[in-house]
């Protein structure tokens, strides 16, 4: 998995294999939701939003396009809508090819990691 930040959206790639197949050898719409549930957080790292931690996504809402090609490179085009003290929210695509043929628009909340307690 790659990720570029790109202006004011994070790029998130990957290559499905065949192990990310459906039975119509399209790439599997539960390897989509879990590539999807992981740019979002690629994405609130590189917009450097958040770090390693227990940051946990509250929901994520996807409509399903078109069918994605198993063995062509998918990207997650991720953007931050907005950020409160503990939540963040963001929208995206995943589009593959050159065209950038769309096969899910998605749209999420992240509740930020707690703060530590001071020690003492």
């Amino acid at each position: 998995m790659l990720y570029r930040v790109d202006g004011h959206i994070v790029r998130v790639r990957i290559t499905p294999e065949h192990r990310h197949s459906n039975l119509q050898n399209n790439v599997h719409g539960g390897a989509l939701l879990a590539f999807i549930d992981v740019a979002l957080f690629a994405a609130a790292r590189g917009f450097g939003l958040i770090t390693a931690g227990t940051a946990v996504t509250l929901d994520l809402n996807t409509q399903f396009i078109g069918g994605g090609k198993i063995g062509a490179p998918i990207e997650a085009q991720v953007e931050v809508l907005k950020e409160t003290g503990r939540l963040l929210f963001l929208r995206g695509l995943v589009v593959q090819g050159d065209d950038e043929a769309k096969i899910a628009a998605f749209s999420a909340t992240i509740r930020k990691p707690s703060p530590k307690p001071p020690k003492g």
